[in-house]
């Protein structure tokens, strides 16, 4: 049995650079784990002083992604790979390269830009995408509305036609892992085929080269002040990379455990030490002489609540209309500040209608 299975951790002597599946899918997964962690740590600091920290939970996804492409742009110039391929001691080779031509570090400008859209920018796309997605249906399901013009149309019809769409990705990402197993492909990811790119394992002289590689040209006098500014611009990337990825480096190992942590195998232990404190109640409700229409105001409009809901978040109860409104262009509650969205609203029924 172990010998039938031989293949799938070491190369084919023909592909004796070519990495195994496992070390594939790790490098995958490493940044995967990476950003539900941030996001997590950033949820807590959000949580905690809304004032001062809520930007950050309100524009995680664009800083993430500036951020990301920061990285990876420095990783593929210097060492043509992505920050996760260059941990698991990777590079990518243009697909269509021997043995020969992919001993050097070096891809060619459009590899380069087509692998960082696709490391950074499509994911951000996706990720906003599937909140745009999740947002809308929310919407839907708080009204009835029959598709009128063909913009509607169009859009019901994206709509039910996104989940397929995503299925058959899966599918495809699927069938191409199973093909590298079997030795029948050269890439396990559709990314890397759109890039024109495969991974390699790093040489010794790919590692003394990068020793030796310098960080870019020298500043000279005779240079033009747009020659200047740009190797300093550059510098300053360089810089900011550099401290990203040794942090990265550092803490991967706290981010996995942190991904391990926060599973669905976890989710009870981590609400009950991660959940929100109940808020103490409104004190006029221990005024006994508040009278009832008192107590039925809504903390917005300050007019009686018509069409009473609950903010899960916080517990406090407003108008329908009000609070749908307010977290829906704030995302926090009006009173307390803690992240709050849409599917936080929770209908109130008095037993007499």
């Amino acid at each position: 049995m172990a010998e039938r299975g031989a293949h799938l951790t070491t190369a084919a002597p023909a592909d004796e650079d070519r990495p195994s599946i496992f070390e594939v899918l790790a490098q995958d997964s490493l940044m995967g784990a990476v950003k539900p962690a941030l996001l997590h740590a950033v949820k807590i600091l959000a949580t905690s002083n809304p004032a001062r920290y809520g930007f950050l939970w309100r524009r995680f996804d664009e800083i993430y992604a500036i951020l990301d492409m920061l990285l990876q742009h420095h990783f593929l110039s210097r060492t043509s790979a992505s920050f996760s391929e260059n941990f698991y001691g990777l590079k990518r080779v243009s697909s269509g390269a021997d043995g020969t031509h992919a001993a050097h570090l070096g891809l060619r400008r459009r590899q380069h830009w087509c692998s960082l859209l696709l490391l950074a920018l499509l994911p951000y796309l996706h990720t906003k995408l599937e909140k745009v997605l999740a947002r809308q249906r929310e919407e839907d399901d708080f009204s009835i509305r029959l598709p009128q013009s063909f913009m509607q149309k169009l859009y019901r019809a994206f709509l039910a036609a996104y989940p397929f769409v995503c299925m058959a990705w899966d599918g495809w990402v699927f069938c191409q892992q199973l093909l590298y197993v079997f030795g029948k492909t050269r890439t396990h990811s559709p990314l890397l085929w759109l890039a024109g790119v495969k991974l390699s394992y790093l040489t010794a002289n790919d590692i003394r080269s990068l020793d030796l590689k310098p960080s870019g040209p020298a500043l000279s006098p005779s240079q033009s002040f747009v020659e200047k500014f740009q190797r300093l611009v550059s510098t300053a990337v360089g810089g900011v990379a550099v401290s990203l990825s040794t942090s990265l480096s550092m803490g991967v190992f706290f981010l996995q455990f942190l991904e391990w942590w926060y599973s669905s195998e976890n989710q009870s232990t981590v609400k009950s030490l991660t959940s929100l404190p109940t808020p103490p109640p409104p004190l006029h409700l221990h005024n006994q002489e508040t009278s009832p229409t008192h107590i039925k105001v809504c903390p917005l409009c300050r007019k009686v609540r018509t069409n009473d809901t609950a903010l899960a978040t916080s517990g406090y109860v407003f108008c329908y209309k009000c609070i749908y409104v307010y977290v829906k262009a704030n995302h926090r509650c009006p009173l307390t500040g803690y992240p709050s969205g849409l599917q936080h609203l929770i209908k109130i029924y008095s037993p007499d209608g």
